[in-house]
């Protein structure tokens, strides 16, 4: 049973560090580090993503370290669960994430994340950084409740118009092409 707590601890902490790392460090006012260099660029081009050589290569650095923190401190089978928590939540996110930019999501909470996510690029970066939920969002109010997205016509998919043309009736969301 513990370590189910700490796997659900891992699961938790990822959401508080994937809003920390995407409100701070992916709208850093200065600097050029990479995690701001690559989230300008899917800023502006949003179907791009950091290569995945990048991001398994941090990951497994961070995991690792992350294990052996919670191993030290603990012991290191709760390290492990731990830090399957947090992985399987980044895993989670990343596919998540993607999907937002490049398909319809599957379930109604996906739709109401990506109107959330969307709002973020297209509506206002300042606001909603969560991607997989809007729980720091609320917390450190940085949220905002979309009403209706706007893409722009230069940012639109060919899946995105496709969609919009279903949506409505389908899931009642309100996705709008300027």
């Amino acid at each position: 049973m513990i370590n189910v707590i700490f796997a659900l601890i891992g699961i938790i902490l990822w959401t508080l560090v994937e809003y920390m790392t995407h409100r701070f460090l992916g709208h850093q006012k200065k600097g050029k580090q990479i995690i701001k260099k690559e989230h300008q660029r899917h800023h502006s081009q949003t179907t791009h993503f950091a290569p995945i050589q990048k991001k398994l290569l941090l990951a497994v650095f961070v995991f690792s370290i992350l294990t052996l923190i919670i191993g030290f401190a603990f012991t290191f089978q709760m390290g492990v669960y731990f830090s399957f928590g947090f992985a399987g939540m980044y895993f989670i996110y990343e596919l998540t994430h993607r999907r937002f930019h490049i398909k319809e999501p599957l379930i109604r909470y996906g739709l109401r994340m990506r109107k959330h996510h969307f709002f973020h690029h297209f509506g206002n970066p300042s606001l909603n950084h969560g991607v997989t939920t809007a729980f720091w969002d609320r917390v450190f109010r940085t949220y905002q409740k979309p009403q209706i997205v706007r893409v722009p016509k230069k940012m639109t998919v060919i899946w995105l118009e496709d969609e919009e043309k279903h949506l409505k009736s389908r899931y009642e969301a309100d996705f709008f092409i300027k």
